[in-house]
């Protein structure tokens, strides 16, 4: 799956697809190329879905846009709705003890205080998901698919799914260090929008294979198993 997702976004015509790309995610502090960069990851998360081997090209990038509006929703919707809950409930606890007194208040607001730890194990099920709910997405072409739970909970019990979050943290980690490396040189800096959009690129590919492979497993245990009578 690694060796995989590394090749991929220079198959076929890559130059212009990387250069297109690098200028984009250059230009992501004017927001709008911030929708076709996610619309450009939702339909390499198709393709990868409908099997293509090549990165797709820039084009209709009207229905970059729409895609990629919907794409950035859906990751907010996962990402905002656990953090007001999460901060309802921290935030909850510390007035409620503070409100009470005493130690019995005391106790109360430092279990909030103490929960507030809880942020990172949050921000990381959150990281865990919302990949999911994204090619579910590119695969159905409907904003429910996204959250719909029945379907993406065999793709995130995977070892396959697993593998591809696992695989863009190390990326990360590299890309890290390449972007540290290239910033000591004015060349180098310019270079890092375009190796943010290879490695993204790379990234979504992987999670499209997983969940590729998982439901195709899915599909071909369904089809083998006895139908009852």
């Amino acid at each position: 799956m690694l060796e995989d997702g590394l090749s991929y976004p220079v198959r076929g015509d890559w130059i212009g697809r990387i250069l297109i790309g690098g200028v984009l995610s250059f230009l992501s502090v004017l927001l709008f190329p911030i929708f076709i960069l996610m619309g450009y990851w939702v339909r390499v998360l198709e393709k990868t879905i409908a099997g293509e081997d090549e990165p797709p090209e820039f084009n209709d990038w009207g229905d970059l846009f729409v895609k990629g509006a919907i794409g950035t929703v859906i990751g907010l919707a996962y990402a905002i709705v656990p953090t007001i809950v999460y901060s309802v409930v921290v935030f909850g606890l510390i007035g409620v003890g503070a409100g009470i007194g005493g130690d019995g208040g005391g106790l109360i607001a430092g279990l909030g205080f103490m929960t507030m730890f809880a942020i990172i194990p949050l921000m990381l099920l959150i990281y865990y998901i919302v990949p999911a709910g994204l090619t579910n997405y590119a695969r159905e072409g409907s904003i429910g698919a996204a959250f719909d739970i029945n379907a993406i909970k065999p793709i995130l019990l995977s070892t396959e799914y697993l593998a591809a979050v696992l695989f863009p943290m190390a990326v990360a980690v590299v890309l890290m260090i390449v972007n540290t490396i290239l910033v000591f040189t004015v060349v180098g800096t310019v270079l890092v929008p375009f190796v943010g959009f290879y490695a993204n690129v790379a990234i979504f590919r992987m999670f499209g294979s997983a969940f590729a492979k998982v439901g195709l497993t899915s599909t071909s245990r369904s089809a083998s198993a006895p139908s009852s009578i």
